[in-house]
């Protein structure tokens, strides 16, 4: 072969030493991400922080279970990513058990007290829903993390809380991203005696590689470690007394009534995270759970099923069919959400009714090709009303998967002193409609965003773990994601770095519950001629920049077939969109 025609393009193209004339041949593609696809042979994890990501995977080699590193990583999160989580906050956590077809779930959201009533929460706060203690609810988090270490876990309490013991005590230096949400949460929690000495230590935003240490919260947590003696169950038990029962709960209420919150001793005591199944709905052969109607997820599972019922595979990816359909099945989620959604304990309706074959199908129905639907927001509605969360998954290779969404921020309610944590300020997403099915009322839990998910194949033997950070976007992006896996043939990572788009034509969760009808917000990576063709079926677009931060960051991890024929490997994936990181060995 002569040089010219080694030249040529789809020549013979051996690089490398055998390089005969190029020097660049062109032998390989281009990456199909930013970052890869993780692949594991032991183990994968992927988290909102890299620290915590780090964290799991050395908990997982050193012999822990995907549970174990789970809740070790969900602890770490209340210490390192106190911007997007907290001790005092909610964590709704799924596990599927290694050896099992079954996924199980902890709804990990506490409820409002029993003394508050919706006349006189009214009366009191003029009618409005203010943030800080008002706002508190039994702190659900810590109970969740001991639920499933209890149950499924294998590891003791004081070793699975010893990373965020020394996180804590002797701090750890602020990335920029995080540096700047301190900075920007400051605007909320600087009204906050407590916080501010905690999050402003010097009496100013915090500067990227400066040092973030939060000795009250060690003190707590090691507290709670040291009540890890005799059997394992047992060492978990005490420390879950000493929280909800004991000292520990006794400090926290007397701060917490002090600042007007409305939760007694009495209710922290009372309060226990049930354990059940988690309701799932089949889509292309894969069965995907979430948490019940008490939080969001289950919209994830009615748009899925609705999608089950349509030709996504049709419509290129990215295309405004394919978007369309897409946004109007999210859409109709979000109705059924505004209508339906509910603490169990106080719903007219069951999850297994919403996610019947017959309702899915009227669902469906109503979505048509051409035209968008109004969904559940008829006219517009402003005002602020944003938090956000954060997500842990580990797999490991026994079979065990575990996908938790740690939320609360810490602008939303103040530090208690000596605690080093907060009462959960969850309050924000009930109602103060009488009429509306989340409303506020006593020892009602509020409908919540964080939704994690797990997907399983039975034919394939492949299960994942997904969630996303984001309030109402959170089932939005998780969606879009696994669609592409599925329907589209993406890899995990590049399926999360695909453009996405996210309906707002629906109350929104967080007080003052603003909305925008027909609002699709577009990454702009989506094409012009795309946004005009979603426009003309009556979208109101508006524009996001191309990687935007409030588009969510979907973690992946879990196992998947990597090609027709072959066996489940493990594997993991994170969203560039904002710090989250994956890991594995």
């Amino acid at each position: 072969m002569d040089a010219e025609t080694a030249l040529r393009p789809g020549a013979d193209r051996t690089g490398g030493m055998r390089n005969a004339g190029s020097p660049t041949p062109a032998m390989f593609p281009p990456p199909e991400s930013l970052r890869p696809t993780l692949v594991g042979r032991d183990f994968v994890v992927s988290a909102g922080h890299p620290i915590v990501a780090q964290v799991m995977a050395e908990v997982l080699a050193q012999g822990g279970t995907a549970v174990d590193a789970g809740v070790a990583g969900g602890l770490l999160s209340n210490v390192v990513q106190v911007d997007m989580c907290n001790l005092g906050g909610v964590a709704p956590t799924l596990i599927r058990p290694a050896g099992t077809a079954e996924t199980w779930v902890i709804d990990g959201v506490g409820p409002w007290g029993r003394e508050v009533t919706l006349d006189a929460f009214l009366a009191r706060h003029e009618g409005t829903m203010p943030l800080g203690s008002p706002a508190g609810v039994v702190p659900a988090a810590f109970d969740a993390w001991c639920a499933a270490l209890a149950r499924f876990g294998t590891w003791r309490l004081a070793d699975v809380i010893a990373p965020a013991i020394d996180y804590a005590e002797n701090g750890f230096p602020l990335d920029r991203g995080t540096a700047t949400a301190l900075e920007l949460l400051g605007n909320g929690f600087s009204a906050y005696e407590t916080s501010r000495a905690v999050y402003w230590p010097a009496g100013r935003p915090p500067r990227p590689g400066e040092v973030l240490r939060q000795p009250d919260l060690a003190r707590t947590l090691a507290r709670l470690a040291a009540c890890d003696v005799g059997a394992r169950e047992a060492g978990i038990a005490r420390a879950r007394a000493l929280f909800y029962e004991g000292e520990i709960a006794e400090e926290l209420i007397a701060f917490h009534r002090a600042t007007g919150g409305w939760l007694t001793r009495d209710d922290l005591a009372a309060y226990e995270s049930p354990v059940e199944r988690a309701p799932r709905v089949c889509f292309r052969g894969w069965q995907v759970a979430t948490p019940g109607i008490v939080g969001q997820g289950p919209v994830l599972l009615q748009a899925l099923g609705i999608l089950e019922g349509l030709p996504l595979e049709r419509h290129a990816r990215g295309s405004a069919e394919h978007l369309h359909l897409v946004a109007e099945a999210l859409k109709q989620g979000f109705a059924e959400r505004e209508r339906a959604y509910v603490d169990p304990a106080f719903a007219g309706t069951t999850v297994e009714e919403l996610l019947a074959p017959g309702h899915l199908a009227a669902l469906r129905d109503a979505i048509r090709p051409d035209t968008a639907l109004p969904g559940a927001a008829d006219q517009p509605a402003t005002g602020a009303g944003r938090f956000d969360t954060t997500y842990v998954a580990a797999a490991d290779a026994a079979g065990n998967v575990f996908s938790s969404m740690p939320s609360d921020t810490i602008d939303g309610a103040p530090i208690a002193p000596g605690l080093g944590f907060f009462v959960s300020p969850r309050g924000v997403q009930s109602r103060l409609d009488p009429d509306h099915p989340a409303c506020l009322g006593p020892g009602k839990r509020p409908r919540l965003t964080p939704a994690p998910a797990i997907a399983t194949n039975a034919a394939t033997g492949e299960a994942l773990a997904l969630g996303c950070p984001g309030g109402d976007v959170i089932v939005q992006s998780m969606l879009q994601s696994f669609v592409d896996m599925v329907c589209h043939g993406m890899t995990p990572q590049k399926a999360v770095e695909a453009p996405r788009v996210a309906t707002f034509s629906h109350p929104g969760s967080f007080h003052p519950h603003p909305a925008f009808p027909k609002r699709l917000a577009v990454e702009g990576r989506i094409a012009p001629e795309v946004r005009d063709a979603l426009a003309a079926r009556g979208h109101v677009i508006h524009d996001w920049p191309d990687w935007e931060f409030d588009a969510g960051a979907v973690s992946i991890a879990g196992t998947r077939v990597m090609h027709e024929g072959g066996a489940p490997v493990l594997v993991a994936a994170a969203d560039p969109r904002r710090i989250a990181y994956a890991a594995g060995r």
